[in-house]
């Protein structure tokens, strides 16, 4: 499974509780594989008025969130500058374990989603991430700063600018079906997010934002089987496995009086964000501001 995806692309974050929920549905079935399309390019122009830029962007995310039911910043700094430092901090956490880059893909998600400061560069990258446990913060910096993974991002962005020929021209109900964008270079990349299963057998590609069953479906199709959805997980057990929660995952996620005891909640524009007491002691949104505890 193939997941076409940026830090900080508000469909993205939507698609978190189902994306969360599929992976606990396929856990020991597939291989999940993250590819960093780069949705703010280094090469962009920037705008004339960054202001207006940033209001409009804000109206934009807010208008994705009346889909997603997402939290949304209480106020946005500005637009991403680039999706560059994100990306290669993502990358490079790879190396140190698969909860290590989850977490630390989930921090940099928040950090334009929650904080409403995007990590746009590496010192707000490498900020965001301080304190994910079981991170090492001195070789994050080394590697996200390092040829070798610039070049795998540098493949992903590539990867991600040639779609398969199913995505170039998609229909559906969805408020983001998801058909392939045309770049400012005049590229075309898959639509954000796109998850793409592959088995010696085939492929099946489900872009834009979808339910469940449509990715359930998709593996379906390629004869590996049904997919059901994975139980529930009570509520201490779901906020220890996943440290943070927002309002439509824990609903997908976790079964059971909420919230647990201990859990803190921050409040954002749109819903809160839930988070485990050892993470919030070392979390940004918790330490920017009085998080209340339930």
């Amino acid at each position: 499974m193939v997941e076409y995806t940026d830090p900080l692309c508000p469909w993205a974050w939507g698609s978190e509780p189902v994306f969360r929920g599929l992976r606990a549905a396929l856990a020991g079935r597939a291989r999940w594989r993250r590819v960093y399309a780069v949705l703010f390019d280094d090469g962009d122009d920037p705008p004339p008025d960054p202001a207006a830029e940033t209001a409009w962007y804000a109206r934009h995310v807010a208008e994705i969130g009346a889909h997603t039911l997402a939290p949304r910043a209480r106020s946005l700094r500005r637009v991403a500058a680039s999706s560059w430092p994100s990306s290669l901090a993502a990358k490079a956490a790879e190396s140190q374990g698969r909860d290590v880059a989850e977490r630390v893909l989930r921090r940099l998600r928040e950090s334009a989603f929650v904080l409403g400061e995007p990590a746009d560069t590496p010192e707000l990258a490498l900020r965001c991430v301080r304190g994910v446990p079981g991170l090492d913060p001195v070789a994050l910096a080394r590697d996200a700063a390092s040829p070798k993974v610039r070049e795998r991002v540098l493949a992903d962005r590539a990867e991600a600018r040639r779609p398969v020929p199913e995505v170039l021209s998609v229909r559906g109900r969805s408020p983001h079906p998801g058909a392939a964008k045309e770049t400012a270079d005049g590229e075309l990349r898959y639509a954000l997010p796109t998850l793409l299963f592959r088995t010696a057998a085939g492929h099946r590609a489900v872009p834009g934002w979808r339910p469940f069953t449509a990715y359930a479906a998709a593996v379906e199709e390629l004869g590996q089987g049904p997919v059901e959805e994975a139980a529930p997980l009570g509520p201490a057990a779901a906020l220890e496995r996943y440290r943070s929660l927002t309002e439509p995952e824990r609903l997908v996620l976790a079964e059971g009086v909420w919230p647990p005891p201990g859990a803190v909640r921050v409040d954002t524009g749109q819903g809160p964000l839930w988070l485990h007491p050892d993470e919030a002691r070392r979390h940004p949104a918790a330490l920017s501001g009085p998080p209340s505890p339930r």
